[in-house]
């Protein structure tokens, strides 16, 4: 069994101009919880809407379970469920209505069917109230049922907690591993809320202007350089020493205390470095990176990722000066 879900292969989409996706070669693995992530405008929807055969692309292909979408495409998109916007519907019909009318223009679905998904997503209790009534969570929910109706094996959800109160936030968190461990599903979620993603996902993708900066593991992404806290008794001849050594990035974020950006491994040069020069080390604390520390590195002008740029900018995360 081929356990890729969706490749691409140097993919590329060009509007004009203005390149949109830039030789992007994508994999999404069976059972993936997977978190696309882009600030606006970086290519995620136009990828998507490529992988789904909304829109052709430039160059390069897409492989979904394995098939090329330029020749069989009708046949592998039958087993994807997708929102690719916020999903409308008609306001004065019921969920369950809903669900019918939407399933009809893609072949149907039974009863037991509709049922069981408006179970699944919480929504049976209220299935025969107009959707006018629900909530905006509620009606994410729906879109999700809607996605699910044709029991597919891929879904793509792009923004299903866009708008959603802490309570709906939590409500999708713990609905994605429930998709995938009791139906098998593989998810693509594309999100803002980075702590989500990093709570909810196995593996990432980031993309910025159109090129991939990243691919895999979250707990490899995270295992990288990290920011780690040192204070001494002279701060300015520590910073000083820190500084003249290429291979550091040292920022001091206005406070009593210096931020280095430097792999673990090299703690213990460090505070040699330092004592050696008669430096009294005080503390030396290694601050976890979130994924929001790590996007916001790499997604940053390439001009500035280096050096004392990143430290400045992890430093200021880490005082709690860049949040959000």
């Amino acid at each position: 069994m081929n356990t890729l879900i969706l490749q691409t292969e140097d993919l590329t989409k060009r509007y004009g101009r203005r390149l949109a996706v830039d030789r992007i070669s994508l994999s999404i693995e069976r059972g993936d919880i997977f978190g696309f992530l882009g600030q606006n405008g970086a290519g995620k929807s136009t990828l998507i809407r490529v992988a789904l055969g909304l829109i052709r692309p430039t160059r390069g292909r897409v492989l979904l379970f394995g098939q090329d979408m330029a020749r069989h495409s009708l046949r592998a998109l039958g087993r994807v469920g997708a929102i690719v916007e916020s999903p409308a519907f008609y306001e004065n019909f019921s969920g369950w209505e809903n669900l019918r009318i939407l399933a009809a223009m893609s072949g149907g679905a039974s009863r037991k069917r509709i049922e069981e998904t408006l179970v699944l997503l919480d929504l049976l209790p209220r299935a025969h109230d107009q959707v006018r009534t629900y909530s905006h969570g509620m009606r994410q929910r729906l879109g999700i049922a809607q996605a699910l109706l044709p029991n597919p094996e891929f879904v793509i959800l792009d923004e299903p907690t866009d708008g959603l109160d802490p309570q709906g936030i939590r409500e999708i968190r713990l609905l994605l591993p429930r998709l995938r461990d009791e139906l098998g599903l593989t998810i693509l979620l594309c999100s803002h809320l980075l702590d989500e993603v990093e709570r909810v996902c196995n593996a990432v993708a980031i993309i910025d202007h159109g090129r991939l900066l990243y691919q895999g593991g979250i707990g490899d992404l995270l295992a990288g350089e990290s920011t780690v806290k040192i204070t001494v008794d002279r701060l300015d001849v520590a910073y000083q020493i820190l500084a003249s050594d290429p291979s550091i990035a040292v920022s001091r974020n206005g406070s009593a205390s210096l931020y280095v950006t430097m792999n673990s491994e090299c703690i213990p040069r460090v505070n040699a470095l330092l004592v050696a020069n008669d430096i009294r080390v005080m503390e030396l604390a290694p601050q976890r990176a979130t994924l929001e520390d790590v996007f916001l590195t790499l997604t940053q002008d390439p001009v500035t990722t280096t050096g004392a740029a990143v430290a400045e900018r992890n430093a200021n995360v880490a005082g709690g000066k860049e949040r959000g």
